[in-house]
């Protein structure tokens, strides 16, 4: 089972190619989720309301099966593809990679339009720090307040995040941990009384 995934540390924004007077302006964001993704795309609609296209590709997913590519307009499989294809060639996943052009008068070709989306994308990835992530999922521990120390000691030996203590009569935790150690911290917690849990995905 794969617990870890390669992605970019943080986003790239505002390479620039330019080819026969068109600019292709290259963006990459790590996303986690539609919604990130969604903010990404509207950012740089935004930013560049006047571009002629906003060419992009996104993977997300532990092996990228939750991907697109969207050529905006542009001859169909001239610009997502080829920006996808960088990101295959990385071999990462959770990005984003946006070109956004701004036609210079010259028409450059379906392969012209392939070369040029291809380098901005390469580009712009080749500026990313691409590092490699663990897996990680939420978990909702419920117990009661004087266990606290005990439930405490546990997560901290596993490395988990606390997000939020509850601290009432019966106190909820809810802390991030990674994925590899999941069934180990269930099973632990199951074998304490009183003590509830699940998983959020």
């Amino acid at each position: 089972m794969l617990h870890e995934y390669k992605t970019i540390e943080k986003p790239i924004e505002n390479t620039l190619l330019k080819e026969k007077g068109s600019k292709f302006i290259g963006f990459a964001f790590p996303v986690n989720n539609e919604k990130e993704l969604k903010n990404a795309l509207d950012k740089i609609k935004t930013e560049h309301p006047k571009a002629t296209h906003h060419c992009y590709a996104f993977r997300m997913g532990l092996n990228g099966e939750n991907y697109r590519a969207n050529d905006d307009g542009e001859p169909s499989g001239s610009a997502g593809l080829p920006i996808y294809n960088q990101l295959l060639a990385n071999e990462i996943t959770n990005v984003l990679v946006i070109s956004v052009r701004y036609y210079g008068g010259t028409k450059l070709g379906v392969s012209g339009l392939v070369k040029a989306y291809k380098e901005s994308a390469k580009n712009t990835l080749e500026e990313a720090n691409i590092i490699t992530k663990e897996l990680e999922s939420e978990i909702e521990i419920q117990f009661q307040f004087n266990q606290q120390n005990l439930i405490f000691t546990l997560l901290s030996k596993f490395d988990a995040k606390v997000l939020n203590f509850d601290s009432q009569q019966t106190a909820v935790i809810l802390a991030r941990i990674k994925t590899k150690h999941q069934d180990d911290i269930v099973d632990s917690l199951n074998n304490i009384q009183h003590v509830r849990c699940k998983i959020i995905e």
